[in-house]
């Protein structure tokens, strides 16, 4: 096996696992709710601290690799990350759970915060963008194939032989990793921490990156509180599927995959600005779609705001990628992935409280206002640099 393949085959693997076990939960909401006698907010906290946990760990742990090295933080991750997925089903009560949930996600937190510097400097400018898309392919197959394979073993199997299964998952991907991921560049040491820090600040200062970052937060949060609420409602009157159907919605997560490769190509087209905005106009029309009692149309609805959602997810990081300064790459990258798991803890958390107590028209009313304040966002952060630049060349 060459070189770059291995690099693939390991991150791919490495996607599958992290994001398998790190939504894992989400299927299993309701009968995590039966079992424990919490609302839909409650249960939906099982993900929520996880994500909530890796946003906040992400951004100190891309520093840590600097003085370790990114191999040994990505296999100290898909290693951890594992141990703590077996350990879950044996937590006797629900807040050591979430305890738990939280040391899986910082644990998590240390592949994605850090595979892409990894890929840059292992394979360079020729080789990395295969190699990234080797990489978002096993994220989001990795996200399918957790979500599927708890759903389809809560029945027979209960909640935490669900939990079990996607362990076992992630501990054959992870070992795929250990195997095929070869050494990184040596460490750079503490002087490379300062510029960091100076990249971080530099990461904030530009209102079209600030943009992207409240896209990443808005529309993230949206996603996933549509998502986590969605087994309550597939499941509840008066739809009434059983678990293992109501699982088959994360199917949609495959038109993801074809519409975040086809984003770019609307982006040459319309321009970023519009892709984007087109997008999440999208998104909130598919979330509306799943406002009848209609089994086809909620159904259609999952359809197109997933395929929305992810063609926005697409643009908005290839957008902060594309205008990060040189010194801060690596900073803006990181504060992306920080909102947008930061949206994913909040927003899913928030949304499914919403549907708790309100039910389900009131949490579309609210996922659809949150995409439009990132629409209103794109457009705020594109007027001020188009306001800059009119001052410059004036």
């Amino acid at each position: 096996m060459t070189s770059t393949r291995r690099v693939k085959t390991a991150v791919a693997a490495a996607g599958i696992s992290s994001f398998a076990l790190l939504y894992a939960p989400q299927p299993v909401l309701p009968q995590l709710a039966a079992q424990y006698h919490l609302d839909p907010g409650g249960a939906a906290l099982a993900v929520s601290v996880a994500t909530g946990a890796l946003a906040i760990a992400v951004l100190p742990i891309a520093a840590l690799s600097e003085v370790v090295g990114r191999r040994r933080v990505i296999l100290t991750s898909v290693i951890a990350s594992v141990v703590f997925g077996l350990l879950l089903p044996l937590m006797p009560t629900y807040p050591a759970l979430l305890v738990l949930r939280a040391l899986q996600g910082i644990a998590i937190a240390g592949f994605p915060g850090v595979a892409a510097a990894y890929l840059a400097e292992r394979l360079g400018r020729a080789g990395v963008a295969a190699a990234v898309g080797a990489m978002i392919a096993g994220n989001t197959i990795g996200g399918m194939l957790g979500r599927l394979a708890s759903g389809f073993t809560a029945g027979p199997l209960g909640w935490r032989g669900a939990l079990y299964v996607v362990a076992g998952v992630g501990a054959v991907c992870s070992a795929i990793t250990v195997v095929t991921l070869p050494p990184g560049p040596r460490p750079r040491g503490n002087a490379q921490l300062r510029a960091v820090a100076q990249g971080l600040v530099t990461a904030v200062r530009k209102p079209v990156l600030l943009a992207q970052y409240a896209v990443a937060l808005l529309a993230m949060g949206s996603f996933v509180a549509l998502y986590n609420a969605a087994g309550f409602r597939l499941t509840g009157e008066p739809l009434g599927l059983s678990p293992a159907i109501a699982s088959l919605v994360f199917l949609a997560y495959a038109t993801g995959s074809v519409s975040s490769a086809a984003a770019g190509r609307l982006v040459a087209r319309v321009g970023r600005r519009r892709a984007l905005v087109g997008a999440l106009l999208l998104t909130a029309f598919g979330a509306a779609l799943t406002l009848p009692d209609s089994l086809p149309l909620v159904i259609a609805g999952f359809l197109v705001l997933t395929c929305a959602f992810f063609a926005a997810h697409a643009v908005a990081n290839g957008w902060a990628a594309a205008d990060a300064p040189e010194n801060a790459r690596g900073q803006v990258g990181g504060m992306y992935t920080a909102t947008y798991y930061l949206g994913s803890s909040v927003g899913g958390a928030a949304g499914a409280w919403v549907y708790g107590h309100e039910g389900w028209p009131w949490l579309i009313a609210v996922v659809v206002a949150w995409l439009l304040l990132a629409v209103a966002a794109v457009g705020a952060g594109t007027r001020v640099r188009a306001v800059r630049r009119e001052l410059v060349a004036s």
